[in-house]
């Protein structure tokens, strides 16, 4: 599969940049269903997406493996089985190459290549993406699948290039893996990436230095291997299941208790937490409705995690640190692990506080912290997370109409409408870009949703002969707005260092970016939003800076909006259902 290097750029009615879980269905909808001549682009040299760079120690998801898959065909749901409660990313990567395998994907799947710019033509009313080789190519319908977690963030500390080590990036680990057999490796990060490592490192490096900016809660994941009876209970009641994570704020198959925490005494409090924690997992973020929306609800849930990793980690000075929490639980995205806080037990182990000794910079011999202290090591690992939900867009140099470029308009913070198109860049439909659930959610369930929805956009379009749809500034301004508030709503924001506020990135505007209003919340406003002929939208001319914002928004999301859709008969309706995780 080739396209010339110069002249004339290859011609299709859609690319699609990016080959995860949102990019294969991507093709498989506009190539299958609406019969257009699509293809992916590819960076890696497989099909994956995330789970294609991600391979580092412990890699695995933090959604049950029932929900984590495709729920639009019960007969690619029952040709496929997952062995554990949660898979792991080689599991993931070989379940999404049996899809490509089984929808016959890959003639349309062109890897190993970047894309690095694209540019619209407001008089061919055309995109032409370039790639990293100089390729070209022309189409009327572009769509980025790029990821919310797919650019690696590398922090800029002084002296990494002298460093007589080897280091990595968890999101950039190296195919053949890093033996850590007798060698001493020092790992900055403790967010959900660096705590699902630290067990695997530690098992057989000689010794492991946990450089800890941010003290981190963690609950125990109960990960095991599904039985048969488990397994054939999913193939059983795939509609039950698919109906439970289209229902659900997050996503996930299980419901948030209604019950308030502050509701109940303090031993019914602590006995719910205590079941909570032994069933494990993300559903301790379900055993109350309240816990993101009243510090006082949360302060139980903080002080009860607090003191199990003060029981679990034998040295109190150790403890200490590892306790010295100052956000919300799952005002961050809320990790689980599998034995994190019991291998600090473990005396090849050791945290080092870098908020009271901050790293200085790295030296030859391995980290030096302001006070002096020189940690040497072999090994660095990098578990400082990604430029999330806007760092992947960004990579790729988007120029506009009128020659805008995406970087500079989106300098002060990202804007969308709904999520998925962006005023100023007609034909452009992002998935699971800023202002959608993306990661508050299981991510399929919204990945899904984006990808039917623009898939019936494009269809409504040709079927119509209209050859060009862009969001207006003012759907967008408006969107943001409504992003914005429904995350004050919630304590979210109140974690002032979190990556969904962009605060891991030096320099990165400090905008929440995901939605916080629901997932199902945000399926009802993008249904109306199609179901009113594409309000918010402007088709086939340009979008008048004037235009009014879009009344969907208000209707649905004011004080009179109609209930949730399954809420039941009568139910009060809110901006918030329960925030995801």
């Amino acid at each position: 599969m080739t396209t010339q290097t110069g002249g004339r750029p290859q011609s299709l009615d859609a690319v699609i940049v990016g080959a995860g879980f949102a990019g294969l269905y991507q093709l498989h909808l506009l190539r299958d269903r609406l019969g257009l001549k699509a293809r992916v682009l590819e960076t890696g040299d497989g099909v994956g997406g995330t789970w294609y760079w991600n391979r580092y120690p412990g890699a695995r998801c933090d959604s049950e493996s029932h929900s984590y898959r495709y729920f639009f065909s019960r007969e690619l749901h029952e040709s496929w089985d997952y062995s554990e409660r949660y898979p792991g990313q080689e599991e993931i990567r070989a379940y999404l190459n049996h899809v490509a395998d089984t929808l016959a994907l890959r003639p349309d799947i062109q890897l190993s290549t970047r894309v690095t710019a694209a540019a619209w033509d407001e008089a061919a009313r055309r995109w032409t993406v370039t790639t990293e080789a100089g390729e070209r190519f022309s189409c009327r319908w572009l769509i980025t699948a790029v990821g919310c977690l797919s650019s690696a963030n590398v922090p800029a500390i002084p002296g990494l290039e002298d460093f007589r080590g080897e280091w990595h990036h968890t999101g950039r680990w190296p195919h053949e893996g890093v033996d850590f057999a007798g060698k001493r490796v020092g790992q900055v990060g403790t967010g959900s990436t660096g705590i699902q490592a630290v067990p695997v490192i530690a098992e057989t490096a000689q010794t492991l230095t946990v450089f800890q900016r941010t003290a981190n809660y963690s609950v125990p994941a109960r990960n095991g291997p599904l039985n048969e009876q488990r397994k054939q209970e999913w193939r059983d009641n795939f509609e039950e299941v698919r109906k439970l994570v289209r229902s659900t704020p997050n996503a996930h198959p299980f419901r948030i208790s209604t019950d308030k925490a502050m509701d109940q005494d303090a031993e019914t409090r602590r006995a719910r937490y205590e079941k909570a924690w032994e069933v494990g997992g993300l559903r301790f973020r379900a055993v109350f409705h309240d816990l993101l929306l009243s510090k006082a609800a949360n302060d139980t849930a903080a002080e009860f995690l607090k003191g199990k990793i003060r029981e679990i980690v034998k040295d109190p000075e150790t403890a200490a640190v590892l306790s010295d929490i100052d956000h919300p639980y799952a005002a961050k995205r809320p990790p689980i692990d599998t034995n994190y806080f019991d291998t600090f037990n473990k005396d090849h182990v050791d945290v080092v506080d870098v908020r009271a000794d901050p790293i200085r910079r790295i030296v030859p011999e391995g980290i030096e912290l302001e006070s002096g202290k020189v940690h040497e090591l072999d090994v660095i690992v990098f578990a400082t997370g990604f430029d999330a939900m806007t760092g992947p867009l960004l990579s790729i140099d988007f120029q506009g109409a009128d020659g805008r470029r995406l970087k500079d308009d989106w300098a002060a913070g990202p804007k969308t409408w709904v999520g998925v198109a962006i005023p100023g860049y007609p034909n452009l439909f992002t998935v699971t870009g800023p202002g959608s659930p993306s990661v508050l959610a299981n991510m399929i369930v919204p990945i899904e949703q984006h990808v039917e929805w623009i898939a019936d956009c494009i269809e409504t379009m040709e079927r119509e002969g209209v050859d060009r749809i862009e969001a207006t500034p003012a759907a967008a301004e408006a969107w943001m707005s409504h992003v914005n508030d429904a995350a004050n709503a919630t304590l979210l924001p109140q974690a002032g260092h979190s990556w969904y506020l962009g605060a891991n990135v030096p320099g990165k505007p400090r905008v929440f970016m995901p939605y916080a209003g629901g997932m199902v919340r945000f399926r009802q406003i993008c249904d109306a939003v199609a179901a009113r002929g594409y309000e918010g939208f402007a088709m086939g001319a340009p979008a008048d800076p004037a235009a009014p914002p879009p009344p969907v928004l208000a209707e649905l999301t004011g004080p009179d909006a109609p209930p949730l859709p399954g809420a039941p008969a009568g139910a009060k309706t809110s901006l918030i259902e329960a925030p995801g995780v």
